[in-house]
C-alpha cells in the first residue's frame, strides 16, 4: 500500500454540526467508560461525511480530543484505512472502481477508461469542475455482481461502460440512481431471473399438505388413509410371588438339592 499523507492545503479548523455532535455523543455512549476510543472509526467517518467526503487534519485532532485519545493514535487510524480520504474529493461523487479479479474479468478496465475520459486521466485528481474524482481499489465485496463501483457509502453493480456513464450523469444532475444492481436484479440473483424455487406455493403457505395428494397419485393410496399401527407384542402377565412360609422354604431347599444331585450325576461338581 502506498504511503498516505495529509493534504498540504488544510482548513483552519473543524467542528461537528449540532446534529452530528449529538449523533457522535450518542455513539460514544454505546461503549463502556474507559472504552470511548472504540468509537473512533464511526466518528471519523461522520467527520469525513460532513467535510465533503474527505478527512482534514483539524478533524483528526477534533476527534482525538472528543475521545480522549492521543492525536498520533487517531492519525494512525486515519492514514491506515483507505476508507478515509486524506485529500479533497469530488463534491458530487468520489468513484471507487473495484479492480480485483472478478471485476477485472467482467470489465473493470472499461470502467476505468470511462473515469479517465469523463473525470480525470489520473486517479485522486479532481475533475475540471471539482465535482468528481476517482480511484481504483481492491475488493468491495460484490463479486457476484461484477463489475461494480462504490460512490461514498453506496455500491452500484452490474455495470457496463454505457450504464456507468449514465450513472455519472445522474450524479452530475443531482439525481443518482438507486444503489444496487443497475440491471434490475435483486441482490445476487441470476441475471435471467430465478431458475429454481420458482413455485409461489413454496412461500404463500398454499402448498401445505400437497405432498399427501402427490403421494396418493403415485401410490394409489387415499390421501387421508392412515397406516395401521403396528401391534405391540403382548406382555406376559406377571406371576404373583408365593408367600414366604416354612413349607415354601422347605420346598425350595428340596428342589435345590435335587438339582445338585442331577448335576453330580452328569459329571458336574455342584457349586459350594
Amino acid at each position: 500500500m502506498a504511503v498516505r499523507r495529509l493534504h498540504p492545503d488544510q482548513p483552519p479548523s473543524f467542528a461537528f454540526s449540532p446534529e452530528n455532535l449529538a449523533w457522535a455523543k450518542e455513539t460514544i455512549a454505546k461503549y463502556p467508560p474507559g472504552k470511548e476510543a472504540s468509537a473512533v472509526l464511526p466518528v471519523l467517518w461522520r467527520a469525513q461525511e460532513q467535510n465533503d467526503g474527505w478527512l482534514p487534519e483539524p478533524a483528526i485532532r477534533y476527534v482525538a480530543e472528543m475521545l480522549g485519545m492521543a492525536y498520533i493514535r487517531v492519525y494512525e487510524v486515519a492514514t491506515f484505512y483507505t476508507m478515509f480520504q486524506l485529500a479533497p474529493v469530488g463534491k458530487k461523487a468520489h468513484v471507487q472502481v473495484c479492480g480485483t479479479t472478478p471485476c477485472m474479468l467482467r470489465g473493470a478496465e472499461d470502467l476505468i477508461k470511462v473515469c479517465k475520459s469523463k473525470i480525470n486521466h489520473e486517479p485522486h485528481h479532481l475533475s475540471a469542475d471539482g465535482d468528481f474524482s476517482w480511484e481504483e481499489v481492491e475488493c468491495l465485496g460484490s463479486c457476484a455482481n461484477a463489475p461494480m463501483v462504490q460512490i461514498f457509502k453506496d455500491t452500484y453493480e452490474d455495470l457496463t461502460p454505457e450504464l456507468f456513464e449514465k450513472l455519472l450523469e445522474g450524479f452530475a444532475k443531482g439525481n443518482p440512481p438507486k444503489p444496487g444492481s443497475m440491471i434490475g436484479r435483486t441482490a445476487s440473483c441470476p441475471e435471467g431471473g430465478l431458475t429454481s424455487l420458482t413455485d409461489p406455493a413454496l412461500f404463500d403457505g398454499s402448498g401445505i399438505g400437497a405432498w399427501k395428494k402427490r403421494f396418493a397419485e403415485t401410490t394409489g393410496a387415499a390421501p387421508d388413509a392412515k397406516a395401521p399401527a403396528a401391534s405391540a407384542p403382548a406382555t406376559p402377565a406377571a406371576v404373583p410371588a408365593a408367600p414366604v412360609t416354612k413349607e415354601n422354604l422347605a420346598a425350595e431347599a428340596a428342589s435345590g438339592a435335587v438339582a445338585a444331585a442331577r448335576g453330580t450325576a452328569a459329571g458336574k461338581r455342584p457349586k459350594e
